[in-house]
C-alpha cells in the first residue's frame, strides 16, 4: 500500500501555524494580512476556487479583498483595477485569477503586479529570485509539492527527478525548486520520446501534463514517489488525476492522491506567501522560512 501525501491533512496543519502568526503579529502590524483576489468573467471552476481562498483566508485571520469584473472588460480597466491594489496600504498579496476570458491577455497584467505582492509567485522578477535562489514569493503549487514531500521526510536530495510538463504555472519553477534541493532534474513534454522510459528512471515523478490518467503503470518503476497535480472531471462523474492511481497504488511507494492531494496546498502556499509579505513589510519575527524552498 503506497503512503498517501495527504495534501488536505497537510493543508489543516499548516492553516494552524498561519493563523498562529497572524494573531502574534496583529498588535505590532496594526492590522491583518490583506489578500486581493481579481475575478474576471464568470468561469464556474473560477468562482470555486475564489470561494476556497475566501474561506482558506477566513478560517487564518487574513482579510480578503478585489473584485469580480464582467467578462467583457478591457485590459486598462484591469490594470487600473491592480494599480488600485497596488497602491491599498491593506493588501499585501494580489491574486490574478486565471484563465482569463478569451481576448485578454495575462502577460501585461501579471506584470503590472507590485512583485513583493505578488501572491502566486509568477511575476518575471520573482521567477527570476526563484531562478538565482534568492527570497520572494514562490509559485504556490510547485512550492505546495516540496513541503508535501518535506511533511514525509522525502528528501530529494542525490535523487533523479522527472517533472512531465513545462508550464510556467508548475513545471518550470516545479523543476527548478527540485534542484534547489539537489535532486537531478529532467523536464519531460510533449514532444518528448518514449516518455514510459524517461519516467521509469525517476525516483521521484511529479506529473503536471493536464491530461486525464495519462500515466499508468508502465511509467513508473516499483517504489517512486509519485505527485499528481493534475484534477480533471470524469464524463461520468467523479474526479481524477493526471495519473492512473489504482494501476500505481500497487507499485509505488508514495502517491498523493486526487482530489485530496497538491490542490488544498496550492491554495495554503497562497496564504503562506500573503502572510510571509505582510510580516516582512512589518519586520515581524516568524518561524515560516521552512515553507519557502
Amino acid at each position: 500500500m503506497a503512503l498517501r501525501l495527504d495534501g488536505k491533512a497537510l493543508a489543516k496543519e499548516l492553516e494552524q501555524r498561519l493563523a498562529q502568526q497572524v494573531r502574534n503579529g496583529c498588535a505590532q502590524a496594526g492590522r491583518p494580512p490583506g489578500l486581493a483576489v481579481l475575478r474576471v468573467g464568470d468561469d464556474p471552476a473560477s468562482a470555486v476556487y475564489v470561494a476556497n481562498k475566501e474561506k482558506a483566508c477566513a478560517r487564518v485571520g487574513v482579510e480578503s479583498f478585489g473584485a469580480h469584473l464582467p467578462a467583457s472588460s478591457q485590459p486598462q480597466t484591469l490594470l487600473k483595477a491592480i494599480q488600485a491594489l497596488n497602491a491599498d496600504a491593506r493588501v499585501d498579496g494580489i491574486l490574478l485569477q486565471l484563465p482569463l476570458p478569451e481576448g485578454l491577455d495575462e502577460t501585461p497584467l501579471l506584470a503590472a503586479i507590485d512583485p513583493d505582492k505578488d501572491a502566486d509567485g509568477l511575476h518575471t522578477l520573482n521567477l527570476g529570485r526563484l531562478l538565482k535562489g534568492e527570497p520572494g514569493p514562490r509559485s504556490c503549487t510547485p512550492a505546495g509539492v516540496m513541503a508535501m514531500l518535506r511533511s514525509q521526510g522525502i528528501d530529494p536530495s542525490g535523487k533523479r527527478a522527472v517533472v512531465v510538463g513545462r508550464s510556467i504555472l508548475v513545471g518550470q519553477p516545479m523543476a527548478l525548486m527540485l534542484q534547489a534541493a539537489n535532486a537531478t532534474v529532467t523536464v519531460a513534454h510533449s514532444r518528448t520520446r518514449d516518455l514510459p522510459a524517461l519516467t521509469r528512471q525517476a525516483d521521484i515523478l511529479v506529473v503536471a501534463a493536464g491530461r486525464p490518467e495519462m500515466i499508468g503503470a508502465e511509467h513508473v518503476a516499483p517504489g517512486a514517489v509519485v505527485v499528481d497535480v493534475g484534477i480533471h472531471r470524469r464524463p461520468e462523474g467523479g474526479l481524477c488525476g493526471d495519473v492512473n492511481a489504482a494501476e500505481l497504488e500497487p507499485l509505488v511507494a508514495a502517491l498523493s492522491p486526487v482530489p485530496g492531494g497538491v490542490g488544498p496546498m496550492t491554495v495554503t502556499m497562497l496564504l503562506v506567501n500573503t502572510v510571509l509579505a505582510w510580516s516582512r513589510r512589518h519586520q515581524l519575527d516568524h518561524d515560516l522560512d521552512d515553507l519557502v524552498p
